[in-house]
């Protein structure tokens, strides 16, 4: 196997996020906040933020690099032997909400993580992947974005996008509303099995793709005419995605376990968001198919 190169992830990480802001910075118009932290417990980061852009009504895309003496609960739990050992973890992770609702949320994020222990070798493992978050459903939206997952994949086996797309879809599910968060995508964690150098391949594939993934259809939905029904419908699933980030999502608990940033995990947050009692749309509306033909788990490739 391999050995880690936590020095070659970083600068890749580091020119994926600067890759990714100048790409969105074209579309949007707007320059992309720059804030650069440190952390006091070991490591920082840096954060690339838009608010009240011309086409992003908020964004992030943060890079961090953040160490500690002892893993906290939310890391060690699903791997109890590694319980005290110092650990690395860096990543590029971001949230994109446009303003118009016909444009998508989009999530993205790649990671490497290390533990090390005295004596002990090196336990490390990659995570990431991307998923879209759509308010008003458009089929080749969603074909086009588990396209190109899917081809991003292929290189390093046939059976990984079936593994992560199934993966993606229930972890990214609200178990108390019983409905997914939006048409899904690809995720993996914990993920060594094939070597360092493999992995990091795969792992990159991933974070490189998600500029094609997700362009076409920004651009593709941008301009589209609304009016506030619209809106006042994006803001009420976007209660969705606040929900399962403050309920469900790992990355968020790890981040505020870990002493992390909150500006920057928080960042994921929509600017507007409205919840209401048991409401429920027209039959036979547009935002009654969201839920009918795209908030469910389905082979997007199959149709």
């Amino acid at each position: 196997m391999s050995s880690p190169a936590p020095h070659a992830v970083k600068a890749w990480l580091l020119d994926l996020q600067e890759r990714i802001v100048q790409a969105l910075e074209r579309v949007d118009g707007k320059p992309f906040l720059r804030d650069a932290w440190q952390r006091p417990e070991g490591g920082g980061g840096i954060s690339r933020v838009i608010e009240e852009g011309n086409v992003f009504e908020r964004g992030g895309v943060n890079f961090s690099h953040v160490t500690g003496a002892s893993l906290p609960p939310s890391a060690a739990a699903a791997r109890p032997e590694l319980a005290g050992r110092a650990w690395v973890a860096m990543g590029v992770s971001l949230v994109l909400h446009p303003r118009n609702p016909y444009a998508p949320t989009v999530h993205m994020n790649v990671r490497f993580f290390e533990a090390t222990a005295d004596g002990k070798e090196p336990v490390w493992w990659f995570g990431g992947g991307m998923d879209l978050t759509p308010y008003y459903g458009f089929d080749e939206d969603a074909r086009h974005f588990h396209q190109v997952c899917h081809d991003a994949l292929a290189p390093f086996g046939d059976d990984l996008h079936a593994r992560f797309k199934t993966w993606c879809d229930q972890y990214f599910y609200l178990k108390h509303r019983k409905e997914p968060r939006g048409v899904g995508g690809v995720f993996f964690d914990d993920f060594n099995e094939a070597g360092f150098d493999q992995s990091y391949a795969m792992t990159q594939s991933v974070g490189d793709a998600f500029l094609p993934a997700y362009l076409t259809i920004l651009e593709r939905r941008m301009a589209t005419p609304y009016g506030e029904r619209e809106r006042d419908f994006q803001a009420y699933r976007r209660g969705r995605y606040v929900e399962f980030n403050l309920v469900w999502d790992r990355g968020t608990l790890f981040g505020l376990q870990s002493g992390g940033r909150t500006e920057a995990i928080l960042m994921s947050m929509p600017p507007i968001v409205k919840w209401r009692y048991d409401w429920q749309p027209e039959a036979g509306s547009a935002e009654a198919r969201l839920a009918t033909d795209f908030l469910v788990h389905k082979d997007w490739l199959a149709t």
